[in-house]
């Protein structure tokens, strides 16, 4: 049997989802919420705790519980987008953080990982994206250098791609993508927030050029409750 701070956890996230609440109002004070779902105040508090941690809810000194802006952005499967672009697509509210920049020189183990020959000279970056005040997707990175020689940490906080097309002129074409659900590591827990989660959604990608060369793989974890990964589909008839 569930727990009852788990079900009140529960009616209140529903409460919240069906808009009964809505972003910005507080929920009834603690007292007011032992009365009306005649719990104790410790399972009360317990609730909450639970949906501060899934990004419901933010506590405000001296005011309450406050339900904050909790929703799905649209990532889209099968086309080529950055994710600058998809911050645009959607309105988020994004920054990104610039965890690491780096050159080295592809091994046989990340040859294998990635695609890359070994003892290419490739860009290494780890870049932490936050939506709305959450560290909901890490991205790691690898561009091959003798394609792109120059990259900067400015050009990494803003947009790669954009920097590839418009200032590189290449002429970006496919990717061949992996979607799995992995086991969030120790990097998916320092870098990103993911409250309870253990698993998080990881999109392996092998991205060319028009001309057939690869220049980039890149990993993408994210928040498995934040983005929700769209595709569309059309039946081939025989």
């Amino acid at each position: 049997m569930m727990k009852k701070y788990k079900q009140l956890f529960k009616q209140i996230e529903k409460d919240i989802l069906d808009e009964r609440y809505a972003v910005g109002d507080f929920l009834p004070s603690e007292h007011q919420l032992t009365e009306d779902y005649q719990v104790s105040r410790d399972t009360v508090r317990k609730a909450l705790a639970l949906l501060q941690e899934e990004g419901l809810i933010e506590k405000v000194r001296g005011q309450g519980s406050k339900v904050i802006k909790h929703e799905q952005f649209d990532f889209p499967v099968s086309k080529l987008t950055s994710y600058q672009e998809v911050v645009k697509q959607n309105n988020m509210q994004s920054k990104t953080n610039v965890v690491s920049l780096e050159k080295i020189t592809v091994d046989q183990k990340l040859s294998d990982i990635t695609g890359f020959l070994p003892y290419r000279l490739v860009w290494r970056i780890v870049r932490q994206r936050v939506v709305d005040q959450v560290a909901s997707v890490l991205d790691i990175d690898y561009l091959d250098k003798g394609i792109v020689p120059d990259l900067t940490r400015e050009i990494a906080e803003q947009s790669i791609y954009a920097y590839l097309e418009n200032d590189l002129k290449l002429n970006i074409d496919y990717a061949k993508k992996e979607f799995t659900i992995d086991h969030a590591n120790d990097r998916d827990k320092i870098l990103m927030d993911l409250g309870k989660d253990q698993q998080v959604v990881s999109v392996k990608s092998q991205v060319y050029l028009a001309d057939g060369r690869q220049f980039q793989y890149t990993e993408s974890r994210h928040k498995l409750d934040k983005f929700r990964f769209v595709d569309f589909a059309k039946r081939q008839k025989e």
